[in-house]
C-alpha cells in the first residue's frame, strides 16, 4: 500500500507540488487578508476605507520589514523543503486561530492573526523562489517564474473573488468563510510534504538583529554583479505598485464608478488576471533565458495605462481593460527582474539576494499604504488621481531603467529587427559561450551589428575599424549602439586604453564583437594572439575566443508580386560561429578548419559580391 502511494505521489514532479502549495497560500492570504478588511470596514464605515486600507496594509508588511534577512538566512541554512512544510504547518495554526477572532469580532485579535500571517508568509518567500534551482536546470528557471507567478496572481483572483463571493453567499458571516481558509490550508500542507527534499545550499551564515545591516551587505555583493542590483529594486518598484493599485481600487470604484466595497474587490480580480497573463506572456518571450529587456518596454505600456485611467475614471467600459492591461504589462515587467535575481545570484546566497529583494519589495508596499494616507487624507485627493501621480513616478523609473538596461534592450530590439530584415542560416552556435566572449567579425556593412545581436542572447558591445569612411548618419546609429571605432587590429598592441575599454566590458558580463574589413579572420585572430599586451590584458580572463563569418545572398531577382514588398527587407544571409583557442595557429586548425563548410554556405545563400553588398 505504502510503495502504491510512493508511486502515485511520483506522478507529478516536485515543481508541481510547490506549485499547488504555494498557491494555496497566496490564496489563502488574499482571501483572508480582504476578510479582515471588509471586517473592518463593516465596523468603521465605508467613508472610512481608505484608513482600513491603509493601516490594514501596513500591518501585514511589517513581518516582511523585520524577518526578510532571518528568513533568508535560515532558506540557505537548512533544508528549504523542511522550512517550507514548517511554515505550512504554522499556516494552518494561524488560520485555524482566526476563527476565534471574528467569533469575538475582536479588532485587536483580527490585526495579530495578518501580523502572524505575514510571518508565516516571509518565512516561506526565500525558499518558495531559493528552491527552484534546486529543482530545475537553468534554462527552465525564466519559465518556471512565468507559470510560478502566473499561479500566484490566479490564487489573488480566486482570492479575491472567494473572499467577495463568500461574504455574499453566507450573508457576510466571516466564521463561515474563514473555515474554508483552514481547508486550503490542510491541503496546502499535504502538497508541500510532496515535495522531494533538497539538502542545505552550504551557508553557515547565522542570525543576526542587526537585519538592516545584513540587507545592506547582500545589495553590496549585489551590486558587484552585472544587473543584479538594478533587478533586485525593479522588483520591489513592483510591488509597490501592485500594492497601491490593490489599496487605491476599492476607494476608486466607490468614489468614480459608484461600485460598493466589495463590487471593487472583483475589478481588482481584472488586474490580478492581467498580471497571470503577462507572466505567461515573458515566461514565453524569454525562452530559455532571462530577458531584462522586457522590463523597460512594459514600464511602457504602464505608465501610458495609470494617465489613461486617470483621464476615463467614470467611464467603467474604459477602466475594465485598463485594469487587465495594466496588469498585463505588470507580469511582464515582473518575471525577467524574478529570473534575474534566482539565476544570476551565487547558489549559496540565493536565499539572501531574495530576503533583500523580499524586504525592499514590502519596503514598498508600505509606502504605498503611506502614499495611500497622505495623496487622500492630507490632500483629499481623489483615488482617480493618485493614479495620474503613480503613472508620472512610474514613468521616471521606466527612464532610469532604459538606461540601465539599454544593452539588453538594443540586444533585444536588434533581434527582432535582424528577424525582420534578414532569412538568416546560423551554423556553429554550439561554439557561442555561455560567458562574455570576444568575437572577432568580417564586416561589411551596419546591419551586420543586427545579425551578431540576433544571431546570440547575450548584452554585446561592437569595436569597429574605422578606417573607411562614415555618413553622419551612420556614425549617430553607432553612437546609439554604443559602438567604439578603433584603429586597425595591428594598432590595437599600442593602444591600451582601447584594450582596457575591451576588457571592463567583458568585466561588466558584456561581450566584444571587433568587426574588421580583411575576410582573413584567422590572419586578424593571429595579430591578436601574437601581440603580447592583448594577450596580457585579455588572456588573463580566459576570455572565450569566436570567428564569425558572416556572408549576404541576393534577393530573389523575380518575385511574385505579394512577395515583393517583403524582399526588400528579407534579405538572405549566413553567419557561422567557430571557437578559437588562444594557442592555436592559423594552420589549417582552429578557425580554418571549417572553411570547406563557409564555401557550401556561400553558394547555398548565393553570395554577391563584396562591390555589391553596399546596397545591403
Amino acid at each position: 500500500m505504502r510503495q502504491q502511494i510512493t508511486a502515485l505521489v511520483r506522478k507529478f514532479s516536485s515543481f508541481t507540488y510547490l506549485n499547488i502549495t504555494q498557491f494555496l497560500g497566496a490564496m489563502n492570504d488574499n482571501i483572508y487578508k480582504l476578510l479582515t478588511i471588509y471586517f473592518f470596514i463593516q465596523m468603521e464605515g465605508i467613508e472610512n476605507s481608505h484608513i482600513v486600507l491603509a493601516t490594514t496594509g501596513a500591518i501585514y508588511v511589517m513581518p516582511f520589514l523585520l524577518l526578510s534577512s532571518s528568513a533568508g538566512i535560515l532558506a540557505d541554512r537548512y533544508s528549504k523543503r523542511n522550512i517550507l512544510i514548517l511554515t505550512k504547518m504554522l499556516e494552518l495554526v494561524i488560520i485555524s486561530s482566526g476563527l476565534f477572532a471574528f467569533a469575538y469580532s475582536s479588532k485587536i485579535g483580527s490585526y495579530c492573526i495578518l501580523f502572524f500571517l505575514a510571518v508565516h508568509s516571509v518565512l516561506f518567500s526565500p525558499s518558495k523562489y531559493g528552491i527552484l534551482p534546486e529543482l530545475l536546470p537553468p534554462e527552465r528557471i525564466s519559465k518556471a517564474n512565468g507559470i510560478m507567478t502566473s499561479f500566484t496572481y490566479l490564487a489573488i483572483i480566486l482570492g479575491t473573488f472567494l473572499a467577495s463571493f463568500l461574504l455574499d453567499i453566507t450573508g457576510r458571516n466571516f466564521i463561515i468563510a474563514s473555515m474554508f481558509c483552514v481547508v486550503l490550508s490542510i491541503i496546502g500542507l499535504t502538497a508541500s510534504l510532496c515535495i522531494q527534499y533538497t539538502p542545505p545550499s552550504g551557508s553557515r551564515k547565522k542570525l543576526d538583529i542587526h537585519f538592516i545591516s545584513d540587507i545592506y551587505q547582500t545589495l553590496k555583493w549585489a551590486k558587484k554583479e552585472p544587473s543584479l542590483l538594478a533587478a533586485i529594486l525593479g522588483s520591489a518598484f513592483f510591488l509597490f505598485l501592485g500594492a497601491y493599485v490593490q489599496l487605491n481600487m476599492i476607494p476608486f470604484a466607490v468614489q468614480s464608478l459608484g461600485l460598493t466595497d466589495v463590487q471593487g474587490g472583483y475589478l481588482f480580480l481584472l488586474t490580478a488576471i492581467g498580471i497571470g497573463t503577462g507572466s505567461i506572456i515573458a515566461g514565453k518571450m524569454s525562452g530559455n533565458r532571462v530577458e531584462l529587456a522586457l522590463t523597460p518596454l512594459a514600464g511602457v505600456g504602464i505608465t501610458i495605462s495609470f494617465f489613461a485611467l486617470d483621464m476615463l475614471a467614470q467611464n467603467i467600459f474604459a477602466v475594465v481593460p485598463l485594469v487587465m492591461i495594466i496588469g498585463v504589462f505588470g507580469g511582464i515587467y515582473l518575471i525577467p527582474l524574478d529570473s534575474y535575481v534566482q539565476v544570476s545570484s551565487p547558489k549559496q546566497n540565493i536565499g539572501q539576494a531574495v530576503a533583500a529583494t523580499t524586504f525592499l519589495s514590502f519596503l514598498g508596499v508600505l509606502f504605498a499604504s503611506i502614499l495611500l494616507y497622505v495623496l487622500s487624507e492630507l490632500f483629499g485627493l481623489q483615488a482617480h488621481q493618485g493614479f495620474a501621480i503613480i503613472g508620472s513616478l512610474t514613468l521616471a523609473i521606466t527612464v532610469v531603467y532604459t538606461f540601465l538596461f539599454f544593452d539588453y534592450l538594443t540586444r533585444f530590439l536588434g533581434m527582432i529587427l535582424s528577424r525582420i530584415h534578414f532569412r538568416t542560416t546560423s551554423t556553429g552556435t554550439e561554439n557561442i559561450p555561455e560567458a562574455p566572449a570576444l568575437y572577432v567579425c568580417t564586416h561589411t556593412a551596419w546591419n551586420d551589428t543586427l545579425l551578431m545581436l540576433g544571431a546570440q542572447r547575450r548584452r554585446m558591445r561592437f569595436f569597429i575599424e574605422h578606417e573607411q569612411e562614415h555618413s553622419k548618419w551612420l556614425k549617430r546609429l553607432y553612437r546609439l549602439l554604443r559602438v567604439v571605432l578603433i584603429p586597425e587590429i595591428e594598432s590595437l598592441e599600442n593602444n591600451p586604453a582601447c584594450l582596457t575599454a575591451i576588457k571592463n566590458t567583458l568585466e561588466k558580463g558584456i561581450s566584444v564583437c571587433i568587426f574588421i574589413s580583411d575576410p582573413n579572420v584567422s590572419k586578424e585572430f593571429d595579430k591578436l594572439k601574437h601581440a603580447h599586451l592583448v594577450r596580457e590584458i585579455l588572456q588573463d580572463k580566459r576570455c572565450p575566443l569566436v570567428a564569425v563569418h558572416i556572408e549576404k545572398g541576393e534577393k530573389d531577382k523575380k518575385p511574385r508580386f505579394f512577395r515583393r514588398l517583403l524582399n526588400k527587407c528579407r534579405v538572405p544571409a549566413s553567419i557561422s560561429f567557430e571557437a578559437v583557442s588562444w594557442e592555436d595557429t592559423s594552420t589549417g586548425s582552429g578557425v580554418d578548419s571549417n572553411r570547406s563548410q563557409i564555401y557550401r554556405l556561400r553558394a547555398e545563400s548565393k553570395a554577391i559580391p563584396p562591390h555589391e553588398q553596399e546596397a545591403y
